[in-house]
């Protein structure tokens, strides 16, 4: 793997932090192509990384092993349209980090065959604490689904799915989950200091035990059910405040909140389909 060049189009935070994980496993950042417009991005891998770095997305994949495609998806399509002739026959593994857009859409504007692994980050990746989900076409080789895992496990935890239309749900899951979550450490934190903490007490105390219960369920072999069965005492605090969170609703309300996040990431593929 540290022999193949790959080209990152588009040098913003995703192909930064996929960059900083490849380099911190010891891939030779001279293998690291980066293309973007925006030359203090690019100085600033450079700079930190040592990567190679153009201002062509043609250039970029002229020796290229595989791209992976770091753009917005508002200019998926122009971009994957001016890499279309430059891919001619060569069938170039196109790895797609951009939100919403569809393989169909990719391989009508690369110019159609071309195998193509799109993934599903959270933003977490920043950190390579991430969780990736992909789906592979049918062009792409089971070698090559192995190169763009092993490239992408560099952001965090990969996962694959068997069918594409699965990623809207992934979306809704953990791709809008850390909100969910820091919307819940901001309740607990504010909770925290309206009961007499210290702000930066309340603060710590409720990062720190996010960080423990994730640690707890992601070592344990227990669900997350059974977890929180094993630290609710009868008659004790944990349930009389679990108490209040049933009585609130709170399942169907998240319930409801991940669904309506699920719709809206087939609704927002619908557009960025239509608009191409």
């Amino acid at each position: 793997m540290t022999k193949e060049t790959i080209a990152f189009i588009g040098g913003g935070n995703m192909a930064s932090s996929l960059v900083a994980g490849l380099v911190a496993d010891g891939y030779d950042p001279r293998k690291l192509l980066v293309s973007d417009p925006d030359k203090s991005k690019l100085d600033a891998l450079v700079a930190r990384f040592g990567v190679r770095t153009v201002h062509d997305n043609v250039e970029a994949i002229g020796d290229a092993d595989l791209a992976i495609l770091c753009v917005k998806p508002q200019v998926a399509s122009q971009v994957c349209r001016d890499l279309g002739p430059a891919m001619g026959k060569r069938k170039l593994l196109v790895v797609s980090v951009m939100a919403g857009i569809r393989e169909k859409d990719i391989q009508e504007w690369l110019g159609g065959g071309v195998p193509v692994v799109r993934a599903m980050p959270n933003t977490p990746a920043v950190i390579q604490a991430g969780a990736i989900v992909l789906h592979a076409t049918a062009e792409t080789s089971a070698s090559q689904r192995n190169q763009a895992e092993t490239i992408l496990r560099a952001g965090g935890l990969t996962l694959w799915v068997e069918r594409e239309e699965q990623m809207d749900a992934v979306t809704a899951l953990s791709g809008s989950g850390p909100a969910y979550f820091f919307l819940l450490m901001e309740i607990l934190e504010q909770a925290g200091i309206g009961l007499g903490l210290d702000p930066e007490h309340a603060r710590l105390l409720t990062i720190q035990t996010a960080l423990g219960a994730a640690r707890m369920a992601m070592e344990s072999s227990d669900s997350p059910s059974e977890l929180r069965e094993r630290v609710t005492s009868p008659g004790g605090t944990t349930e009389h405040a679990l108490n209040i969170l049933d009585s609130g609703g709170i399942h169907g309300l998240v319930t409801r909140a991940v669904s309506a996040a699920h719709e809206r990431s087939k609704e927002l593929s619908r557009m960025l389909a239509q608009e191409r």
